[in-house]
């Protein structure tokens, strides 16, 4: 594959659930075809503090919040051994693990529209280094659109750095956020797979 080539898979499961906004009448969203996991949604009002996709039963969680007051509370699944800071800005958690593992959890203003606020994400990605790959497959949640990302990055060609993201655009009453789960290591580090797919998997959201 190409640096910067993103397959688009042949299908994508479907929405288990709808979620809503604040608008009096419902409204919705046609899905951008050129982009995998962008679901069709209909909006609707939600009720205040509403729990719209159930935190991930894990034995270890952390939970992720901005200053925003309109953005949403995202509860992500932690592996054994990780430890959790509170961040800045849209960096809602910083997240350590074994091994020289790191990630973070970010909630960012976004564009209405999901598959312009993927896109745009997935050029920052490939933006970060000289030498970069990203392949997208379609990861939606709780009716939300959303992707997983994979690939690396490198400055040079004996060093390398594998990343994983989970990305899902979600709504409010108020706004639409971007989401994004992020996970690196130097290439062939141990356990990188098995803690990016627990990190990477369904997160808990709830609306103020």
């Amino acid at each position: 594959m190409r640096a910067g080539d993103i397959p688009t898979p042949m299908s994508s499961k479907s929405a288990s659930a709808t979620p809503a906004t604040s608008a009096t009448t419902p409204t919705t969203d046609i899905p951008d075809s050129s982009q995998p996991g962008v679901v069709e949604t209909t909006k609707h009002p939600v009720a205040p503090n509403s729990v719209v996709c159930a935190a991930p039963s894990s034995a270890q969680t952390a939970v992720a919040t901005i200053a925003d007051p309109a953005a949403p509370k995202i509860t992500v699944a932690l592996p054994p051994g990780w430890t959790t800071q509170p961040g800045s800005g849209d960096v809602a958690a910083r997240l350590t693990g074994p091994n020289g593992i790191v990630g973070d959890v970010r909630i960012a203003s976004a564009s209405p529209d999901a598959a312009a606020s993927f896109t745009r994400y997935a050029d920052d990605v490939m933006a970060k280094y000289p030498i970069s790959s990203l392949s997208a497959l379609p990861a939606e949640l709780c009716g939300y659109s959303g992707q997983k990302l994979m690939g690396s990055w490198a400055d040079n060609p004996d060093r390398s750095i594998q990343y994983n993201d989970r990305i899902v655009h979600v709504w409010t009453n108020d706004h639409d956020y971007l989401v994004s789960v992020h996970v690196e290591a130097l290439s062939g580090t141990p356990d990188f797979s098995d803690a990016a797919s627990v990190l990477t998997g369904d997160f808990g959201v709830s609306v103020p």
